[in-house]
């Protein structure tokens, strides 16, 4: 009987066969999975985990090219190669499994290795005795049996793979933080290589940097807009392992919440989210009074609210070169002269949900509501930097402020305005104390913000720590990387932040508050109120109101108070009795508003579209059902 090694030895005879099909593959300039494979095996490149098996059996199938060497071979030494082949049935079984769904020279294979005595009428040319089997024959079934092998084993090592992800303990991890030894970070058990992601990063390169080489759960944590399935789709794209079980978190991640101290927060409030908590009142609320309530106002946050005491809280306001800084109590603000303005607080994003019902943006879903008016009452700027030693200058410059609110790194919130602005006591740039004749809430900044009257909400910076006049804009986030606004065809892709100005003065905004999108009405008579407003001070001088929508137009009446030449910091509230026409089903209602400077708001939202959803200021419309 022949040994494993005797057998082994005639591999040469049929190897050049089983190579050839590689060669075939790489003249024609690829190289098929399987060749690479079966070359791979052949020279023992590989694991030898299931080849060791079928080498016993492809070289009785596979005898020296002679023929007459096949002929004059004794029939029990055939036998021999058969019974051998039956003591391997088992691996031909696991073949045979592996390949059923394979290519048809893989049945073929499997077919003619069977013990199955049904399979062999099939093909009485394969059979085991007798001169009538050709060589050429024995040549391509040993070939194509070593093809089978190597699609089962090839089938093996990738189930290997998925079940068995890589380990890696922290120290492994924390040794990948920069883009030489390529980037990676973790969420949860698992480990993320997210080297090419860091350029992409919505919210620039610098954050997720702060991660690099470990958790993520931290900054999760601050921005929990993160967690959400898209972005949680996006990662497991970059997922390269898994962490040691063994290596258990760092006690870091052991921390308290970052929001647990934030105020209670009134119930009527319409959350868009909680951490960072922004929410909007309802529109039924929002015009029943020209002043917004405090409890009402408006709510926008990009951190966790700090909590501060007043007796400790101190104003940095930095002086020029050759001057000292200021460092100024809430007493020491209280010396100033007092200044009250009733100003309108619109953030960026408001009526963002209207943008994302046309095509995708990313940002927080605002309605109407992300406005508000109240009356601030605190010191001029112009007064505080002109103490401080600060005059106007020929060359560009901006005054910067810096928030107490903070995220783990120590990062603030930041935001600049032109110091042009800021030193112009027309302007009337605050550092507000109180709003609506309270000191100000814990949510709206206390106990010192910064109001700039008729600029976008993004620059009255809250709890502001720090207030310095500096050569270029700030440095922030949310000054340099995000609050500007881009053409529609610019999507994540193509976009640069430093190509466009950051956003100050808002565009002419109105819309509907009542009756509500979806509402009953009567026939007879129908009342609609709304607000209107536009930015840097430029009065609204006319309201339209259409039914139909925006065929026919009719003037609302304006409400409130009387709005002062290019000073006009707050919003004019409006309304509209009409007649329902006759027969009329449903109406269509649209308002748009017209400024001093004859600024209109566009008819549609299709040529403002931008992917941050900023600027959203097109015709406002509610459909609404009429009763009989």
């Amino acid at each position: 009987m022949e040994t494993k090694n005797s057998l082994s030895s005639e591999l040469p005879s049929w190897r050049p066969a089983c190579l050839r099909l590689q060669e075939a593959g790489t003249a024609a300039g690829r190289r098929p999975a399987a060749s690479q494979w079966l070359g791979d095996e052949l020279r023992g490149e590989s694991g030898p985990s299931l080849w060791t098996n079928v080498t016993v059996l492809a070289p009785p199938l596979c005898p020296p090219s002679s023929g007459a060497g096949r002929v004059n071979q004794p029939q029990s030494r055939r036998r021999t190669r058969f019974a051998t082949m039956l003591r391997h049935r088992a691996v031909i079984s696991r073949l045979r499994q592996a390949c059923r769904l394979q290519s048809v020279p893989s049945r073929l294979c499997i077919r003619a290795c069977s013990t199955n005595d049904s399979l062999q009428p099939q093909c009485p040319s394969l059979a085991f005795s007798g001169d009538n089997s050709s060589p050429r024959g024995w040549r391509v079934m040993g070939t194509l049996l070593g093809l089978g092998a190597v699609l089962a084993y090839h089938d093996h090592r990738c189930r290997a793979a998925e079940k068995s992800p890589h380990i890696y303990t922290r120290e492994e991890v924390r040794s990948h933080s920069s883009p030489e030894t390529r980037i990676w970070v973790t969420l949860g058990c698992e480990v993320f290589d997210v080297t090419e992601f860091v350029d992409l990063h919505p919210g620039g390169a610098s954050k997720l940097m702060l991660a690099a080489g470990g958790p993520l759960e931290p900054f999760w944590a601050l921005y929990a807009v993160h967690d959400q399935p898209h972005v949680r789709e996006i990662l497991a794209q970059y997922k390269v392992g898994e962490l040691s079980p063994e290596d258990k978190a760092p006690s870091t991640l052991q921390t308290s919440d970052p929001y647990a101290d934030d105020p209670i927060r009134h119930p009527a409030l319409k959350v868009n989210s909680q951490r960072p908590f922004n929410a909007e009142p309802p529109p039924e609320l929002l015009t029943e009074n020209y002043i917004t309530p405090n409890p009402i106002f408006f709510t926008r946050n990009h951190l966790p609210v700090p909590n501060l005491d007043p007796e400790t809280y101190r104003l940095h306001v930095v002086g020029p070169p050759g001057c000292q800084s200021l460092f100024l109590s809430l007493d020491d603000l209280y010396q100033f002269p007092k200044h009250e303005i009733t100003v309108t607080l619109q953030c960026a994003g408001n009526r963002r949900s209207e943008m994302t019902w046309f095509k995708e943006v990313k940002g927080l879903a605002w309605n109407t509501g992300a406005i508000s008016t109240a009356c601030w009452a605190g010191a001029r700027l112009c007064d505080v930097l002109a103490k401080a030693g600060h005059q106007l200058c020929e060359t560009e410059a901006h005054v910067c402020f810096e928030g107490l609110d903070s995220d783990p790194t120590g990062t603030a919130y930041g935001a600049s305005i032109p110091l042009a602005r800021a030193m112009d006591p027309e302007a009337e740039v605050l550092l507000a104390y109180e709003m609506n004749g309270q000191p100000l809430p814990r949510d709206h900044g206390f106990p010192v913000r910064v109001v700039v009257p008729g600029v976008v909400g993004a620059r009255h910076v809250k709890w502001v720590g720090k207030v310095s006049v500096e050569p270029e804009e700030s440095y922030s986030h949310w000054q340099r990387r995000d609050y500007k606004g881009f053409s529609p065809s610019v999507d994540w892709d193509t976009v640069d932040f430093d190509s466009a100005p950051s956003i100050q003065e808002l565009p002419v905004q109105s819309a509907i508050t009542e009756p509500k999108d979806g509402e009953t009405v009567q026939s007879g008579e129908v009342t609609i109120k709304g607000y209107a407003w536009s930015g840097g001070g430029r009065a609204v001088v006319r309201v339209d109101v259409s039914l139909d929508g925006g065929l026919t137009w009719q003037v609302a009446e304006l409400d409130g108070e009387e709005q002062r030449p290019r000073k006009a910091w707050a919003w004019r509230l409006w309304h509209l009795q009409a007649p329902v026409p006759a027969g009329k089903k449903e109406l269509n209602i649209v308002c748009k508003a017209v400024d001093d400077s004859y600024n209109v708001q566009p008819d549609t939202v299709a040529p403002i579209w931008n992917l941050r959803g900023v600027l959203s200021n097109a015709w406002h419309r509610v459909h609404v059902r009429v009763t009989p």
